[in-house]
């Protein structure tokens, strides 16, 4: 039950973080999932770091608060996402 609920997780917090991402992000209802579920890790590592100071990876609980800390590490994962495949035009 707990990787449906990552999966749960992982497509909520996709979905918001690219609505909220301005400009056009490719891939389907699978990459939204997946960049979700990164960003569910990258927004609990990163409040289990600002909250004790050590680093630890953790994600967030399936709940309004832990939708909100995957939501910001999602919106991380997809800038970080659109860094890495964007062709630069030199």
């Amino acid at each position: 039950m707990n990787i449906l609920a990552w999966i749960v997780l992982g497509l909520i917090a996709g979905a918001i973080a690219k609505a909220i991402y301005p400009g056009h992000q490719g891939g389907g209802i699978l990459a939204t999932i997946l960049l979700g579920i990164v960003g569910a890790f990258i927004g609990g590592s990163l409040g289990v770091f600002f909250s004790t100071g050590s680093f630890a990876l953790a994600a967030p609980s399936l709940s309004i608060p832990g939708i909100a800390v995957a939501v910001l590490g999602a919106v991380v994962a997809v800038f970080l996402w659109n860094a890495l495949t964007s062709r630069s035009a030199l």
